[in-house]
């Protein structure tokens, strides 16, 4: 499948969360919504991306954003992850079962291995991808770089 594109319509999706709670893309209507796919949970690069998202979350607030991290990990791994890394309030989604399904519905699934692309993913308040970049896997992502997109 293609990568979305920016002016894309983003996909819906229903993942649970770290506590099993659903989420939905369409719960944010009216918000923008950062998709920070990562490819592991229990990895350096990773445990830094989302330690990130919860560190500037009252940011993403002020920018009316709601910032979710996705990898194909279980329900009881992101939540033991959560725990090991102290992140309380950002929403840790499994995209487990079917396996990558959000990530290959956004054509960021990496069939070799498994796993989700590094990619950050805007939808803006009116459901259109705004902004979209992957990173190489061993990059953590620039948050200021986020936080501009967000802004502008």
């Amino acid at each position: 499948m293609n990568s979305v594109k920016e002016g894309d319509a983003a996909e819906d999706f229903e993942l649970r969360d770290q506590d099993g709670k659903e989420v939905r893309l369409s719960d944010f209507k009216g918000k923008k919504v950062l998709l920070s796919f990562h490819p592991l949970a229990w990895t350096k690069v990773c445990a830094d991306q989302m330690k990130s998202l919860d560190k500037n979350r009252s940011r993403f607030e002020k920018l009316n954003t709601m910032a979710l991290g996705l990898s194909v990990d279980t329900v009881p791994s992101k939540k033991a992850w959560a725990k090991e890394l102290g992140i309380k309030d950002t929403r840790l989604l499994s995209d487990f079962w079917p396996h990558g399904e959000v990530a290959r519905s956004y054509g960021i699934f990496n069939e070799e291995g498994g796993v989700s692309k590094r990619v950050n993913i805007i939808v803006g308040e009116d459901g259109k991808v705004k902004f979209i970049k992957t990173y190489p896997a061993a990059q953590l992502p620039d948050i200021e770089e986020i936080i501009r997109a967000l802004e502008g």
